[in-house]
């Protein structure tokens, strides 16, 4: 039976923990909402439920995640994930609060941990603070955030108000001290009646610290980073068998092509190179507005006559000023779902008609979009691009083999679009 269970408030969130957990030896399989029925996961030591929770109404999200949590069960999970963006992002609202608040009483548990933290990716704690590429989290281009924009780095502050349950800190000066010493300090927590408790994490070493430490918690609350621990504190008591076969992928067939829409710094970046290299068709989201399906239908005939040789990319990413601008004509509702039924309708169009079978999508409203178009119900995971970014494998039922790499708007080097086909290869 799988020994842990992940309930990922977003897609590529869920696509990142996936590959922390197999990067750490875990054989893992992530599914698209929660399955109507158990499935069969006798070589299979992690799962991963991917939702689209993050900007749903709090009841919605909690009704969600807790669906999750009882299919996990059923599958004979011993320990369960809850997986949220290493930028801690929310509303004042929630629903990182309300779902740990769920979670914790459908369980029975009394304490959890809040770890986004993930110094790989270069988002670390200090002191309660979560630190985003160097800088304070309202600083690092999180303040723009066209959904939940995060004003706030201190995260004890950030999560009070979402929560029933007193929150509080496990400082990195006690992490640095040890297991032992993180134990009796989770242990002096509870007794003080502290609810959740927001971990620093400077580096992994405190990742693997904190893992070991709450390895025995029936539920922890974290980004991606925690898995190290985990997977590190499952090896060293037997319960993870050593699997040298944990990332392998049938080879990849079909073109290749992107699509993007995303608009964070980072991904806005890897478009520029990626532009002067692949041919490039860009949705702007005025136009698509104005002209709807006879855009999409543009962005698809043009794709069909590149060389079949060649990555094309199709974007609908857009500076931050440019698309305030858009969303205060249209609304900003409006704006974000036509451009991701375009996206969807386009993946569709690639992947049944054109033959790609390689596909990097950016964004995770955008990757949600996709992946509901393709009607993708599980994905094996496989190598890792980039930090929180691996490829994938879904197998349709007439065998046909998609490669589908789901990358966070915030993730990724700014050459990832470029070295992504050179890790699959």
């Amino acid at each position: 039976m799988p020994l842990i269970g992940c309930i990922a408030d977003d897609l590529t969130g869920a696509t990142d923990l996936a590959s922390m957990l197999v990067q750490g030896g875990a054989r893992t399989l992530q599914v698209m909402g929660v399955p109507s029925a158990p499935l069969e996961t006798a070589d299979i030591d992690a799962l991963v439920v991917a939702l689209k929770s993050r900007s749903l109404p709090p009841t919605e999200a909690v009704r969600e995640s807790l669906r999750a949590l009882a299919w996990l069960h059923r599958q004979g999970c011993r320990q369960f994930y809850f997986k949220y963006c290493s930028t801690f992002d929310s509303t004042a609202e929630g629903n990182i609060g309300p779902v740990t608040d769920a979670l914790l009483a459908a369980l029975d548990s009394d304490f959890t941990v809040a770890c986004p933290g993930y110094p790989e990716n270069r988002r670390t704690v200090f002191n309660g603070y979560l630190f985003a590429d160097g800088v304070p989290l309202n600083e690092s281009g999180m303040q723009d955030h066209p959904l939940t924009p995060m004003n706030d780095a201190n995260l004890v502050r950030v999560l009070k108000p979402q929560t029933r349950r007193p929150v509080g800190l496990l400082d990195y000066a006690t992490l640095r001290r040890g297991v032992a010493a993180t134990r009796a300090r989770i242990a002096e927590l509870r007794t003080a009646g502290i609810g959740i408790a927001i971990c620093d994490s400077i580096d992994d070493a405190d990742l693997e610290t904190l893992g070991r430490a709450c390895v025995d918690l029936p539920l922890v609350t974290a980004g991606s980073g925690l898995a190290l621990g985990l997977t590190t504190a499952w090896r060293d008591r037997g319960a993870l068998p050593a699997s040298g076969d944990a990332a392998s992928l049938l080879p990849p067939r079909g073109r290749r092509a992107i699509l993007s829409g995303s608009c964070s710094r980072a991904t806005l970046a890897q478009l520029q190179q990626a532009r002067a290299l692949y041919p490039s068709f860009h949705l702007e989201a005025g136009e698509l507005m104005e002209r709807g399906n006879g855009l999409v239908a543009e962005a698809i005939a043009w794709s069909a006559v590149q060389h079949a040789d060649q990555a094309v990319l199709i974007s609908a990413s857009s500076p931050p000023d440019e698309v305030r601008r858009v969303q205060e004509r249209f609304g900003g509702l409006a704006v974000g779902e036509r451009i991701e039924h375009a996206l969807g309708e386009i993946a569709r169009a690639l992947v049944y008609r054109q033959d790609v079978g390689q596909l990097l999508v950016t964004g995770g409203e955008t990757s949600g979009a996709v992946v509901r178009a393709l009607k993708v119900g599980g994905l094996r995971i496989g190598p890792r691009i980039d930090p929180g970014v691996p490829w994938t494998q879904a197998i349709g039922d007439d065998g046909k083999v998609l490669s589908l790499a789901l990358k966070s708007g915030n993730f990724g080097s700014v050459d990832f679009m470029v070295k992504a086909w050179e890790a699959l290869a």
